[in-house]
């Protein structure tokens, strides 16, 4: 006996994948908080996009800024951090596009919803970042081979301490709302605006060699940027490439164990999976419960084992939970050979 179901938070009716279920779900929030009155997916998605538009401003700005003295100065090592800036500015379009997606209902075809846009996202955004380090270095060797003066040596090193400025501050902002939301794609965009604000202290360097006459330092610095950029690259490629696997820290799991092994009638846990859908959590698990229990029976204790796992796992929207019962003695059901994790 069994009873597979899924619900969203308080919502202790029938199953319903209709449209009135996701009302119910939007407007009971499995929260006791008053600051989660909102519904968190909607909530983080618009978090999501003011973090893009605010940083987009400040990059923007700050790129604008270097640009002008390139031009006016032809140092490369200030190019190559002003490409690097504008492109970290301009990932806050796929990402954009993704927190919209991301807020679309789900379909008969897309039947987990649009999430998973932000993983394609947090791709574009790898596939961005190589290709301002392969400019930068470029750029870089080009003007090794052909030594150049700078021109304007202090507005290079001024233009290098607002890019370090602008780009510090966008890195925490990205960082910190990522984290909060859960945003590999954004975590990651904040990375590579960090790495843009130390490339920026590295024209600084670059412009003080050239200060003392050394021509070479500029695209010398150039090139340090390029390593800079390589280094974050991997960073940034790696966590994507952990989301679109499917993977989710152990402690989550962990967590969720403990919680479903506290709850009444749980004898045993079975198989447990989380997965990332944009930046929300869904789990699927089997429970084990008294083999002489009722259907009714089984299906509150797969209700409380839901609601368990929604209060006690981080951003978690979604749990479908399997009752199994627990075998008679000497009987074997291959359905119950990964509980592994009896209740107290």
């Amino acid at each position: 006996m069994s009873d597979r179901h899924e619900h969203h938070h308080h919502h202790h009716g029938p199953a319903s994948p209709g449209l009135r279920h996701r009302l119910a779900h939007l407007l009971t929030p499995h929260s006791h908080e008053t600051a989660d009155k909102l519904d968190p997916a909607l909530e983080s998605s618009a978090r999501g996009m003011r973090a893009l538009w605010v940083s987009l401003a400040v990059l923007g700005a700050t790129a604008l800024a270097q640009a002008v003295v390139v031009l006016a100065s032809g140092s490369v090592a200030l190019l190559g951090d002003t490409v690097h800036n504008t492109a970290d500015a301009l990932t806050a379009v796929p990402l954009g596009i993704a927190f919209v997606l991301g807020r679309r209902a789900a379909t008969r075809r897309f039947t987990y919803g649009y999430g998973r846009a932000e993983d394609l996202a947090g791709i574009v955004i790898v596939l961005t970042i190589a290709a301002s380090a392969a400019f930068a270095a470029w750029t870089a060797v080009g003007r090794l081979l052909d030594p150049r003066p700078v021109a304007h040596i202090p507005a290079v090193a001024v233009a290098a301490l607002v890019g370090f400025a602008g780009n510090e501050w966008v890195a925490r902002y990205r960082i910190r709302v990522g984290r909060a939301i859960g945003s590999a794609a954004l975590v990651a965009d904040g990375l590579h605006a960090r790495t843009d604000g130390f490339t920026s202290l590295a024209v600084l360097l670059g412009a003080g060699g050239a200060a003392l006459g050394w021509q070479l330092a500029d695209p010398i610095v150039g090139l340090a940027i390029t390593a800079a950029i390589t280094l974050v690259l991997r960073d940034a490629a790696r966590e994507v490439f952990r989301r679109v696997m499917d993977a989710v820290d152990p402690a989550l799991v962990d967590r969720a164990e403990q919680a479903l092994a506290e709850v009444p009638g749980v004898c045993g846990v079975g198989e447990l999976r989380l997965r990332w859908i944009g930046h929300r959590l869904r789990a699927e698990v089997a429970v084990v419960v008294d083999g002489e229990a009722t259907v009714r029976e089984a299906h509150r204790i797969a209700v409380d084992a839901e609601h368990a796992l929604l209060h006690a796992v981080p951003r978690l929207t979604a749990a479908l939970v399997h009752a199994d019962p627990e075998p008679a003695p000497g009987e074997t059901d291959p359905h119950l050979a990964l509980a592994h994790h009896a209740a107290p």
